[in-house]
């Protein structure tokens, strides 16, 4: 018999006798990006709201980061869905008991405040692009401004205000949002290893340093692209902030793991052994070495020795990318690893991704790169960066 499965003395039945793992690696997507919407509009309302002047020059570059990656967060549920248009069910015909019909009302509602910000920060561009473009990109822009073209002190000081409101409501939005996601797996009684209090937490504080991750890459590579320098004081305090938040998390996922382990109920023998078998390599060398012990390391030792320049460029951008990984790592070690576990507790299953298909690799694949390629777009018609940005709104009082 192989190891994974065993026969009960008392019933004669095979374990597990589950075999199918519903959720798979689109369900690992959509919590992902999730966790980049809220650590992306963190960074930018540490600016907005708390005035980290810093952070400036990627303030409204992680907004729109941001909105790129909400509008795609439905996209992997609705593959997933065996009759995707009736996903709208959910709000029509609301069950207010269950919490994933709660979420679609979230996500709509911080889709809204999204756009209503982006439009806000940008305001000031799009009159001037109403202004001074024609044709078909003219009336793209003259639609945006709304019949609003007036850029006088008063005007944009009423801007400020609501981007500053907005702001403040995004905070608890994105991270409630984030920490739903965490919600809905630590409620699961059923699984021993996603039934955790500490969940939610666990899931916010990795959405904050998978966004700021995303965002240092991002940054640096835009900075390449167009060429101009990149701010070294706005990177190091993403530095900072992805510093930080990884301590936090490294030190909530060590908790949790050592709370499961401690409580030792039933069941616990089969996770200890997926833990030191099938779960070693993603679990402890890519999730936790790799991707977490490994940049905080590194981004401590730099900011001990006072690395500046391209080395401190190299070194927080290679952080960040192992960042990136881990946080992928945990999502498909609380995802499918939750699965293979099987719920009698005895016995595990395994996962064999497909690479075609509605749920396979490529597919997922293809969701992660959507919210880049809307980045570009949304980067050419709404330019994020600070000297853009003030010299259209200089040429836009001038007219």
């Amino acid at each position: 018999m192989h190891p994974l499965f065993e026969i009960s003395p008392f019933t004669g039945y095979v374990y597990p006798n589950e075999t199918i793992i519903s959720w798979t690696v689109l369900i690992v997507v959509y919590p992902y990006l999730t966790g980049l919407v809220a650590g992306a509009f963190t960074i930018s309302s540490l600016y907005q709201v708390f005035g980290f002047q810093r952070l400036k020059p990627v303030a409204h570059f992680a907004l729109l980061v941001s909105l790129c990656c909400m509008v795609v967060v439905p996209l992997p549920l609705l593959l997933h869905l065996g009759h995707p248009e009736r996903a709208f069910n959910a709000m029509i015909t609301p069950h207010l008991t269950s919490a994933f019909a709660i979420f679609s009302y979230a996500a709509a509602f911080y889709v809204i405040l999204l756009v209503l910000e982006t439009w806000f920060v940008f305001r000031p561009h799009i009159v001037h692009m109403a202004q001074s473009k024609t044709g078909l990109l003219g009336w793209y822009y003259r639609i945006l401004t709304l019949g609003s073209y007036d850029l006088s002190e008063k005007a944009v000081r009423y801007d400020r205000k609501w981007i500053y409101v907005l702001a403040i409501i995004g905070i608890p939005g994105a991270h409630g949002l984030h920490g739903y996601v965490g919600f809905v797996f630590g409620s699961l009684k059923s699984r021993e290893w996603w039934s955790s209090d500490l969940m939610p937490a666990i899931f916010l504080f990795s959405a904050i340093i998978s966004g700021t991750a995303l965002l240092i890459v991002l940054y640096v590579a835009s900075c390449k692209l167009r060429r101009v320098p990149v701010d070294v004081p706005c990177l190091k305090g993403m530095a900072y902030a992805l510093w930080g938040f990884m301590m936090f998390t490294l030190l909530l996922e060590g908790v949790e793991f050592a709370s499961l382990v401690y409580r030792a109920r039933e069941g616990i023998d089969v996770i200890l052994e997926f833990v030191k078998g099938p779960l070693i390599v993603p679990f402890f060398i890519l999730q936790f070495g790799v991707g977490s012990v490994l940049p905080l390391l590194v981004i401590t030792f730099m900011i001990w020795r006072g690395t500046t320049g391209n080395a401190l460029v190299a070194g927080v951008t290679a952080c960040a990318t192992l960042v990136l990984l881990s946080v992928l790592m945990m999502r498909w070690n609380v995802v499918i690893g939750g699965q293979e576990i099987s719920k009698t507790g005895r016995g595990l299953l395994a996962y064999h991704p497909t690479i075609l298909g509605r749920e396979g690799l490529l597919a997922a694949g293809v969701v992660l790169a959507i919210p880049v390629i809307l980045l570009m777009v949304m980067v050419r018609l709404f330019p994020p960066w600070v000297e853009d940005t003030t010299s259209a709104t200089a040429t836009a009082g001038a007219q």
